[in-house]
């Protein structure tokens, strides 16, 4: 039947309004999905794991025979959608990219579990040197809201437990979840600057015990600390976590290797217990001072009471921290950040921006804190304002010795080399590339898809996951 005019302009009528009702997102895939190149799009974000934030390039790399100067190969993004290529955003923070986060928390763990059996360079000897496993924490700074097992109260009624403001107590008892955790008992009387200011020494205090350690254990042989490099070399890599409470404390593995690193075994009188009586000696007395600012007068920071630490253990030996589950909980958190304790990922811009925040007042309270300092001469070495966003704290979330093992770079590289084989064994040659950056992220639509695709991938890890401990169990009951 042939439609009319009026048809036709009623059909175009009603195809607007339906679109009118839908969302931007649906709009957004009705629009991609027409896209002439939406199948080879598809594949790129398969490519990138479903990376939340794509970072996208333009350009080209060709690829010459060393000794010919003959093309062996040639890409060029004219080719293809929109004239650019997807690569992953690498971001390490779970609740900017999960897709990379959990890849990022992936290649940690190969970091830190090489360092203590071996593997990635590093000989698998190190498995039998004297390894500790530490959780270091900052000072109170007031009290504050506990988690319980929903029986014990959070702050019973004790004598003396009042400051000027009124009682330091509570008689609830929170769940872990529950947003007053980690909330002051008294904002008036917390120390906010102190937390700050510790947060802003946190890498010095860790720098200064591992000098520290150092000392001690010159002191334990009865050398000089100068002649200490002779006999064994201290190794490390750390994790910092955020508290409820705002405050950063740290996970490290710390090693004794032979004056040459892991390839070389420890003095037989480096063992396990003198390494951890050196440690807690050190992070007794260890003490970062704060030059006198006249505003603030002299401070010092330490570290809190609360210390842990455990011998690292093999995973065929008895206990809970054995070096597979010490690699495990390192990777656990590297992927956290103040944003998974009621913070912000991002930089603050002006103090009035503090008020739009979706934070809690506690929080608010130290970025505040953080932005007002930042205006005092005396203390603008420690960056305060760029850092308000992250409580103070300016260290990266995992640091490392040099020695210690691997690294992310080699890391990626390894990766990128196994992929590009898997895919198609190709001729080495000498290589001439031209890269620009061009954008980054995604549309409505885009978002979901790729959000999809990532929900996909995690779905099909799982599947392997069981597949592999069930052919692991089968394998355990013939035996």
């Amino acid at each position: 039947m042939l439609l009319t005019t009026a048809d036709a302009r009623r059909s175009v009528f009603h195809r607007a309004e339906r679109l009118r009702s839908l969302s931007e997102t649906e709009r957004d895939l009705i629009r991609l999905a027409n896209e002439p190149g939406f199948h080879r799009w598809l594949e790129q974000i398969k490519a990138t794991g479903g990376c939340a934030h794509p970072i996208y390039l333009a350009g080209r790399t060709t690829v010459f025979h060393p000794d010919t100067g003959q093309v062996l190969r040639h890409y060029d993004t004219g080719d293809e959608p929109g004239g650019r290529l997807p690569v992953r955003c690498r971001n390490r923070r779970e609740t900017r990219c999960g897709p990379c986060s959990r890849l990022h928390s992936g290649d940690t763990f190969h970091l830190v579990r090489s360092g203590l059996l071996g593997g990635k360079g590093i000989p698998s000897a190190v498995a039998a040197h004297p390894r500790l496993f530490l959780t270091l924490t900052a000072p109170s700074f007031g009290p504050v809201h506990r988690s319980s097992d929903g029986s014990e109260p959070c702050r019973p009624r004790a004598v003396g437990t009042r400051c000027e403001h009124g009682p330091l107590s509570c008689g609830a008892a929170h769940a872990h979840d529950e947003s007053a955790v980690g909330q002051p008992l008294c904002p008036a009387c917390y120390d906010y600057t102190g937390h700050v200011l510790w947060h802003a020494h946190a890498g010095e205090l860790w720098n200064r015990t591992t000098r520290a350690i150092r000392r001690h254990l010159a002191t334990a042989a009865g050398i000089t600390q100068s002649r200490l490099g002779e006999h064994l070399r201290l190794s490390f890599a750390k994790v910092a976590e955020y508290q409820r409470r705002g405050a950063v404390h740290f996970h490290a593995v710390v090693r004794v290797d032979g004056p040459d690193g892991p390839e070389t075994a420890p003095p037989d009188w480096a063992t396990v217990d003198v390494l951890e009586g050196a440690v807690r000696a050190a992070v007794l007395l260890v003490e970062v001072s704060m030059p006198y600012v006249a505003a603030l007068g002299e401070r010092a920071f330490q570290w809190g009471a609360q210390l842990d630490v455990h011998p690292i253990r093999r995973a065929l030996e008895d206990g809970p921290v054995t070096d597979q589950a010490v690699a495990a909980y390192v990777a656990k958190y590297v992927s956290k950040s103040v944003g998974d304790v009621g913070g912000t990922d991002r930089p603050i811009t002006s103090y009035e921006e503090l008020d739009l925040l979706p934070v809690s007042a506690h929080t608010r309270a130290l970025m505040g804190t953080c932005w007002r300092l930042g205006w005092l001469g005396e203390l603008d070495p420690l960056s305060l304002r760029a850092w308000a966003h992250a409580l103070g704290y300016r260290g990266h979330v995992l640091t490392k010795s040099r020695r210690y093992s691997t690294t992310y770079a080699a890391l990626r590289t390894e990766r990128a080399d196994h992929q590009t084989e898997e895919e198609s064994p190709l001729e080495p040659g000498v290589s001439e590339a031209a890269w620009r950056y061009v954008g980054s992220g995604h549309t409505p639509g885009e978002a979901e898809v790729a959000a999809g695709i990532a929900e996909d991938l995690a779905g099909l890890r799982a599947i392997a996951r069981e597949e592999i401990g069930s052919r692991g169990r089968a394998r355990g009951t013939e035996t």
